[in-house]
């Protein structure tokens, strides 16, 4: 925790376009302040890469002030007091004081422009957030302590936190986002109110809270996150599928807290994240989130056997249902579904070659269902192991450090990374004199298959065996292209 810089630091650290910017707003006759995370992230030692400004000045007002001064303006949140622009490679928001009030039953506020800086500092969400530094003075407003709830590692709100997530109940979601960015928790106020209006974070879109899940995932300690969300009952409204991993435990104590294995695999995933130069550079929603998630199938599948011990039979095919469920309601781009519901299908995987050992066609298989994911698997299968027994552990590793061995080695002999069968659809067709159409199709799975069985063929062995696959074919299938024309 710093103390902020003195004012000629300040100047120094801060970009010049703040204080340009100051000086034109103080021309024209208006106040002008530097407000929010950036004034936060001063006391934090950095230099934010947001310009968030507050001012008396109207939209129209803050529209003649920077005429002639941004090199591109956008004022879709004009309504809201908000204009934004853009000063060389600065893009910048300038929002009118504001006394907000919101509909109860709206996700959207009523907007009432204000005149007083410390009333626009009220409304705002934490007491962390709610600083400002006046400009072009460099003089700092903190009516509410927020420097010292900083300091002390704890979220609390200007106002009383009731009216705070009445007024916006997405701040809520913002807690636990700034518990797992910050590494700070909120007071006890705050959670008894999250706990109490949890409900309410319904009124909010999907978007929204995908949007603060997102950034949660990504901190730097984003088990405290969940943890907030589960406990205040938030998770049970916009992850359900998390809250359920708290399952009761037995009396014989015979299955681990698969809540808090997961939140476990969740930390040592994030630990084996790569740098911006490696396969995968951390932050990474999708491995993140696949570690939070990978056992989301288990309550479902919970059975206890006759002999005494605890399964979850295909927990794995289960919880990557769930997921692809989950992340559309949170309106997840297409994409990430795909990643995070496919490594959540595959982290069982690995289990079968720990205990048996695979042949080189397995191994091929492995590879080909994680495609892309491949460098994600590895690390969501290692972060798994969070067992006690450092024997069990151990051999567990030493296995894994087998199977990427023998990928490697693999991939020295084969294009492993895109296996291919030894025939392309174009040569398929030739062969076979056929067109276009599922028999292709069926005929490419076929040498797709034998590829990732026998490795690669030599091109006569390939065509013999797709000779000797089309002759075992219904002759109805067999037409050639100049008889069905």
């Amino acid at each position: 925790m710093h103390q902020l810089p003195e004012p000629a630091a300040l100047r120094e650290s801060l970009p010049a376009v703040v204080f340009d910017l100051a000086d034109r707003f103080s021309a024209a006759g208006f106040e002008l302040s530097l407000v929010g995370g950036p004034v936060r992230d001063l006391f934090l030692g950095r230099v934010s890469p947001d310009l968030d400004f507050t001012t008396d000045a109207t939209p129209e007002q803050t529209l003649e002030a920077i005429a002639g001064f941004a090199d591109a303006v956008w004022e879709v949140g004009r309504e809201f007091g908000t204009i934004a622009f853009r000063v060389g490679r600065d893009t910048i928001e300038v929002t009118t004081y504001r006394a907000e009030a919101y509909d109860p039953a709206s996700r959207k506020p009523v907007v009432a422009f204000g005149n007083k800086l410390e009333d626009d500092l009220y409304r705002r969400d934490f007491s962390m957030n709610a600083m400002a530094l006046r400009l072009p003075q460099l003089e700092l407003v903190d009516p509410f302590g927020g420097y010292t709830d900083l300091e002390a590692g704890v979220i609390r709100t200007p106002g009383a936190p009731s009216s705070s997530f009445s007024d916006d109940p997405l701040r809520m979601m913002r807690a636990a986002r700034f518990a797992s960015q910050l590494g700070v928790d909120v007071h006890d106020d705050v959670r008894a109110a999250m706990v109490d209006m949890a409900e309410r974070i319904t009124i909010i879109s999907a978007e929204r809270v995908r949007d603060e899940l997102v950034k949660l995932i990504c901190g730097a300690a984003p088990r405290a996150g969940i943890d907030l969300l589960v406990e205040t009952g938030l998770a049970d409204r916009v992850l359900p599928e998390v809250s359920a991993l708290k399952l009761e435990t037995d009396e014989h104590h015979r299955h681990k807290d698969v809540y808090q294995h997961s939140l476990q695999v969740l930390e040592q995933a994030a630990d084996l994240e790569s740098d911006a130069d490696g396969p995968v550079p951390g932050p990474d929603f999708v491995l993140r989130f696949a570690a939070l998630m990978h056992d989301v199938g288990k309550p479902a599948t919970r059975r206890f056997e006759p002999t005494g011990a605890v399964s979850f039979r295909h927990h794995d095919v289960v919880g990557s249902k769930l997921v692809k469920k989950r992340m559309r309601a949170l309106r997840f781009d297409n994409d990430s579904i795909k990643a995070v519901a496919r490594l959540v299908e595959l982290h069982m995987r690995f289990y079968g070659y720990g205990e048996a050992g695979w042949s080189d066609s397995a191994v091929r298989r492995y590879v080909n269902d994680a495609g892309d994911l491949l460098e994600h698997l590895h690390r969501l299968t290692r972060s798994d192991v969070t067992t006690r027994n450092r024997r069990k552990a151990e051999r567990l590793a030493h296995a894994y450090d087998d199977l990427e061995q023998r990928i490697a080695q693999l991939a020295e002999q084969e294009e492993l990374a895109s296996v291919r069968p030894d025939l392309d659809g174009k040569a398929i067709m030739e062969l076979l004199g056929v067109r276009p159409g599922p028999v292709v199709g069926r005929a490419y799975k076929h040498l797709l298959e034998l590829r990732l069985d026998n490795g690669p063929m030599e091109h006569d062995d390939a065509v013999d065996a797709l000779r000797t696959w089309w002759a075992s074919q219904p002759e109805s299938s067999q037409t050639p292209v100049d008889a069905a024309e």
